[in-house]
């Protein structure tokens, strides 16, 4: 079952995501957990504290997750950069609390806590770094410009927390494949130069 730290980042995790940050409390994280409360204390001075934890917790694990994905496979960089947004498609099984993120849901929530929306936009942001590696070369390669890379993978990750919300708000999976069709033909077009490799772009 793994220690009482660990078995309650886990029981955080899925709280927080089925209901929320403000709407779970400490009691119900411990029965969650199956520690007391005492427990918590030892591990977490506050309840905030363990959201840090949990938003530090939710970017190891899911950068693990997206490093060793099937998009990073494809030679063109642009490809992979559809594959990540396929392999994001893919991901879109079982309830809502499934497959939205947490560190979006705290975030959104508790920004007014300093450590909180440190920790969640260390998580968020950092995760839009990794996409733009892919994003500069693809610019490179179609001789495209007029945008920075790091703009766009931020855009990215903000049509995938806006369509959370639509999903949370009632339109579930198929408001979030929605989004990210759109994005998908949104990043074609971009890519979609006059300037092509060989060309004289004057």
């Amino acid at each position: 079952m793994g220690d009482g730290r660990t078995r309650l980042l886990e029981a955080a995790t899925r709280l927080i995501r089925e209901q929320g940050f403000a709407a779970t409390s400490v009691d119900a994280i411990c029965r969650e957990a199956g520690v007391t409360k005492g427990a918590f204390f030892h591990h977490f001075p506050s309840k905030q504290a363990l959201g840090v934890a949990a938003a530090e917790n939710w970017a190891e694990v899911t950068g693990r997750l997206f490093a060793e994905a099937s998009y990073h496979e494809p030679a063109d960089p642009l490809d992979r950069v559809f594959a990540y947004i396929d392999f994001r498609r893919s991901l879109l099984a079982g309830e809502i609390a499934d497959y939205t993120c947490l560190v979006g849901t705290m975030v959104q929530e508790a920004h007014g806590l300093a450590p909180i929306r440190e920790a969640c936009g260390a998580s968020i942001f950092g995760h839009a770094g990794t996409l733009e590696a892919d994003i500069a070369a693809a610019m490179a390669a179609r001789r495209v410009a007029g945008f920075e890379a790091a703009s766009l993978a931020r855009h990215m990750q903000a049509v995938l927390q806006g369509a959370f919300i639509l999903a949370k708000a009632g339109g579930g999976a198929a408001a979030v494949e929605d989004a990210l069709d759109h994005l998908k033909r949104y990043i074609g077009l971009l890519f979609t130069s006059p300037a092509q490799p060989g060309s004289d772009p004057n």
